[in-house]
């Protein structure tokens, strides 16, 4: 049997992307699993899938949140793991011609959406004296991104602040750790080759030679919530394809 059968697993940002593939694996595992997005359609079309519960969750919207949370407990008793995968890309332009607007919005998804999603989770797991955390950040909270202050600011916040809170729980049995996906084949990437970006420029870019699917960035989520990872807390863990080697 998994280790993860009947876990309770709450994801943000779990209609789509990495988010939902992650959904995918850990039903695939028998965890009870919770799709929190801010798109209600596409939430409820993941949780039919894995057999599990889709909830109302736009990370904007601290009410929100604490909604959720609490439905994930009353619905399952619980609040094993919470992957915090809720994100936007913003614009693509030089930081002195960003729009403040889009920079607002950008650290507030990002960053502030994953703090506030923290907040909410981590007493239930205190109040369990267990718990997992992944926060998904991006090779872009490691290294500059040209053309996307906003987003790299976003996740250098969301490396900085999951190895803050890695320091604070560590000793209440919670880990936390931040997923850096490199580039990967989801809706948001998907979205840039829309708009113009020939997929052979971004795929040359990766020494591996080839973009990331989100079942290979799920199967890393899983990773981090099991016992294989058990000393890992307050890690940025770097799948990118060798693109951070350099």
């Amino acid at each position: 049997m998994s280790e993860f059968a009947g876990r309770v697993v709450f994801i943000t940002g779990g209609a789509s992307g990495i988010g939902a593939a992650a959904a995918r694996a850990f039903a695939a595992q028998g965890a009870r699993v919770v799709v929190g997005d801010v798109q209600p359609q596409l939430a409820e079309a993941v949780a039919r899938e894995v057999n599990g519960l889709a909830v109302a969750c736009n990370v904007r919207d601290d009410d929100e949140i604490a909604a959720a949370i609490a439905h994930t407990v009353h619905a399952y008793g619980a609040l094993d793991i919470a992957i915090n995968a809720a994100g936007i890309g913003g614009a693509e332009v030089r930081t002195a011609d960003y729009p403040q607007p889009t920079w607002d919005a950008v650290i507030d998804v990002n960053l502030t959406g994953v703090f506030r999603c923290m907040r909410h989770q981590l007493p239930v797991m205190l109040a369990a004296g267990r718990g997992t955390i992944v926060n998904v950040a991006s090779v872009a909270g490691l290294g500059g991104f040209p053309k996307h202050s906003a987003y790299a600011a976003s996740k250098h916040g969301v490396v900085g602040l999951t190895r803050t809170a890695a320091l604070e729980y560590g000793r209440r049995g919670i880990r936390i750790n931040a997923l850096c996906p490199g580039f990967t084949l989801t809706p948001m990437v998907q979205g840039m080759f829309d708009a113009g970006l020939p997929q052979e420029e971004l795929t040359a870019r990766v020494p591996m030679g080839r973009l990331a699917s989100a079942e290979e960035m799920a199967d890393t989520v899983l990773y981090l919530c099991s016992s294989a990872s058990a000393f890992m807390s307050g890690h940025a863990l770097a799948i990118d394809g060798g693109l951070t080697a350099g």
